[in-house]
């Protein structure tokens, strides 16, 4: 089984838990934490993977971290550790995220622009995708000079490209087919 699909797998136990509890925020808050300090962390990483280092050790140190968190999530962690999947944690995470966006009705766009929005224009592009797609967007926007102008939107698997370039290029080969 891949990796994502024992995370998606994993992700759904824990957002269960959650609605359960009623805690699916504080949940999602505490994988983040921890999610973002492995991945900011090679050394915490190489200690989660390294087989020499022992799954209580690894539960401790998970759980340590986790100070504070609902006993739920805890526990959740332990059995993560128990099967061998904290290197997943990150994965987990973003599957997590994926599954209350859904209970949310809302979704994730990664909006490329060729300059740097200012808060008006990043307004404008929010409603107008929340106007298309009919759920509430949460836009993160990068600048990429080489798409020269317009905008391209990744909405899952989907990209929408709407760029200068992609223009010019598309003129091109209509001009050389002819």
């Amino acid at each position: 089984m891949r990796s994502e699909s024992v995370a998606r797998n994993y992700a759904a136990a824990l957002f269960a838990l959650g609605e359960k509890s009623g805690k699916v925020d504080a949940f999602g808050e505490w994988i983040d934490a921890l999610a973002g300090a492995i991945t900011a962390s090679p050394k915490v990483e190489a200690t989660l993977l390294s087989p020499k280092v022992t799954k209580a050790t690894k539960t401790r140190l998970l759980t340590g971290a986790a100070t504070g968190a609902p006993g739920e999530f805890t526990h959740f962690l332990a059995a993560v550790v128990k099967r061998g999947r904290q290197g997943l944690l990150p994965v987990i995470a973003t599957e997590f995220h994926e599954l209350n966006d859904v209970r949310l009705n809302r979704v994730r766009a990664g909006v490329i622009l060729a300059r740097e929005p200012d808060e008006q224009l990043k307004g404008r592009i929010k409603r107008a995708l929340e106007e298309q797609l009919g759920k509430e967007v949460l836009p993160t926007f990068t600048v990429d000079a080489e798409i020269l102008g317009g905008a391209i939107v990744r909405l899952g698997d989907r990209v929408l490209d709407g760029s200068v370039r992609r223009r010019i290029v598309r003129l091109r080969r209509q001009l050389l087919s002819r």
